[in-house]
């Protein structure tokens, strides 16, 4: 019988432990810093002494948990003024698409002015107590997601009214690196559709605002005095889960990370007749219609050999949820498709995946699927989806349509990151 060597399994033992604790500790998450937070305890003096408006929501939150708001209003020396709210409000918590209107802030009893209403830009007269304006809004990486818009228009009044502009960076939770989508047409210009950016752009909002002021994207190429509050020790390749900060829903139907990952893709299906899954508690991870075969459906997607998602059948009906969604599609009927789940945040290509399904839906049930009023156009921001879809273009084919203008943009792009 062979003599066990003790000392040598020890040892052995022990590299492995030391190796397997080093690959536990190189995936904990790293501690980010916000601009936020940058602003807070290094950058302070650049708002002392000066009327403050700031253009946020709830996601504005430093990393001791307390809002930006709630925090400058208790310093000395700083001044906030006035609140301008985006989509879904100051605290975040109105329906998508649902108009908002101006008000009081009901914890700080500043005035509240609406950028989601028949004003989309602040106004001279919002700014007549401005001395210099904050934006600080937690972004999601998509184009058609309307806080980069917002910014946008806020860049523009800012350089308009003579007013500097801090923005605060945070992260692009699903990641720096991931570029995909055609870029948008001049004329397909819309609040879901406001730069000439792909898709999924890959930036984070401090960097898109230096590209919209300094490419002469403003009306009038206008150009605002910018400064950008850079965060700290924040890579390329981090999902939100890799920052080690708290996870703030930016919006109602987008309640956690998975959901924001797949958003690029799923928010296409708003132009078409398949619900998305809003008025369910799984929006954007839940796909469906009542003429759809969710069985006959999911053989197909199977045969594209999608990866980096984990594809169920399912039967769902859509109903109002109070703050979330109060009129989805085929509110209180029964609808068959699929439930989505994701197994490779890293590496999954959203926004093709959603194209994927539009093409199965279409080629499987032509005389069932619909367009909704060019909807379809505006989020892609050109006709291109739309037509090829009815040719029965390939996937493949529709995909290969963006590749040399987003090649261009990569190249542009460049000349904004702040992060490696």
């Amino acid at each position: 019988m062979r003599k066990i060597n003790f000392k040598k399994l020890v040892v052995f033992a022990f590299i492995i432990c030391s190796y397997s604790l080093q690959i536990e500790l190189f995936a904990q998450p790293v501690k980010v810093t916000v601009g936020a937070d940058i602003l807070v305890s290094d950058s302070i003096h650049l708002i002392q002494n000066k009327r403050i408006g700031i253009v946020t929501n709830h996601s504005a939150v430093l990393s001791n948990g307390v809002h930006l708001v709630d925090t400058l209003t208790k310093l000395k020396n700083i001044y906030v003024t006035t609140l301008f709210g985006p989509e879904h409000g100051i605290r975040g918590n109105a329906p998508d698409g649902n108009s908002i209107s101006d008000g009081i802030d009901s914890k700080t009893n500043l005035p509240v002015y609406s950028l989601y209403g028949k004003i989309r830009k602040p106004t001279k007269e919002m700014l007549q107590n401005v001395d210099i304006i904050i934006f600080d809004i937690q972004d999601i990486g998509a184009r058609f997601y309307t806080f980069i818009s917002t910014l946008y228009y806020t860049l523009e009044a800012a350089a308009e009214n003579n007013i500097p502009i801090i923005v605060l960076d945070r992260p692009n939770p699903i990641n720096g690196i991931t570029v995909d989508g055609p870029i948008r047409e001049d004329e397909f210009k819309s609040f879901v559709a406001i730069a000439k950016i792909p898709i999924q752009h890959g930036m984070t909002i401090g960097e898109l605002a230096n590209m919209f002021n300094n490419e002469k994207w403003l009306e009038n190429e206008v150009k605002a005095n910018l400064i950008v509050v850079k965060m700290k020790d924040w890579k390329r390749e981090y999902i939100f889960s890799d920052c080690d900060l708290p996870w703030i829903a930016p919006s109602p139907n987008i309640p956690d990370l998975e959901t924001a990952i797949i958003y690029p893709g799923m928010c296409l299906l708003e132009g078409v007749n398949i619900s998305e899954g809003r008025g369910t508690y799984a929006p954007f991870l839940t796909i469906g219609a009542p003429f759809i075969n969710s069985n006959e459906l999911l053989v197909e997607i199977k045969k594209l050999n999608i990866s980096g998602i984990d594809i169920k059948p399912i039967t769902f009906t859509p109903k109002s949820i109070e703050n979330m969604s109060t009129s989805p599609k085929y509110k209180d009927i029964e609808c068959n498709g699929l439930s989505l789940k994701i197994t490779d945040s890293k590496n999954i290509m959203a926004l093709r995946f959603g194209i994927v399904l539009l093409y199965t839906i279409h080629k499987l049930y032509p005389n069932n699927f619909e367009f909704r009023n060019n909807w379809l156009d505006k989020l892609f921001g050109n006709t291109n989806l739309t037509q090829m879809l009815k040719n029965n273009s390939t996937p493949k084919e529709i995909f290969n349509v963006w590749e040399h203008d987003l090649t261009n943009f990569k190249t542009l792009r460049k000349n904004y990151l702040l992060y490696q």
